[in-house]
């Protein structure tokens, strides 16, 4: 497995169209959930790919203070159906932290996140921050993390 941050403009063609291709796979297709994926974030943000053998198999974005919330965000984390179970989401979420704490020297992260993956996010450090709400006919809850 190979795991790369890359900017938007760093992406190559395929690789954008892998990551788009992926995210509808998996939260449109999957979770039966229509949704405006496209929502102009992407050009803003960092993407974190995880490729085996030259596929990308799951993808997240972080994106700047000030875009989706006013803490960095970790957003639309996905991992291929064939390679679940395998650790690959908290290798990548960990990954994030890491860039995000100690590449860009910032302390907060926000994300929202599926109510299922509630103990996930919890000990990842995230703390909930909100009541159950829905976003996309799905419960989500808001999580904060801060590196003190």
């Amino acid at each position: 497995m190979k795991f790369e941050i890359k900017k938007f403009n760093e992406l190559s063609i395929l690789e954008l169209y892998a990551i788009l291709r992926l995210r509808v796979e998996i939260f449109v297709v999957e979770q039966d959930c229509p949704y405006q994926d496209l929502d102009n974030k992407d050009q803003s943000a960092y993407h974190l790919i995880v490729k085996d053998n030259n596929e990308i198999v799951g993808v997240l974005r972080i994106i700047p203070e000030g875009v989706s919330y006013k803490e960095m965000a970790i957003g639309r984390l996905v991992v291929k159906e064939s390679h679940r179970g395998q650790g690959i989401a908290l290798k990548m979420m960990k990954k994030a932290i890491n860039f995000i704490v100690n590449d860009l020297n910032k302390s907060k992260i926000r994300l929202s996140g599926q109510a299922y993956l509630i103990d996930f996010y919890q000990n990842l450090g995230f703390k909930r921050v909100s009541e159950v709400y829905l976003e996309d006919g799905i419960d989500h809850y808001e999580f904060l993390y801060e590196n003190n």
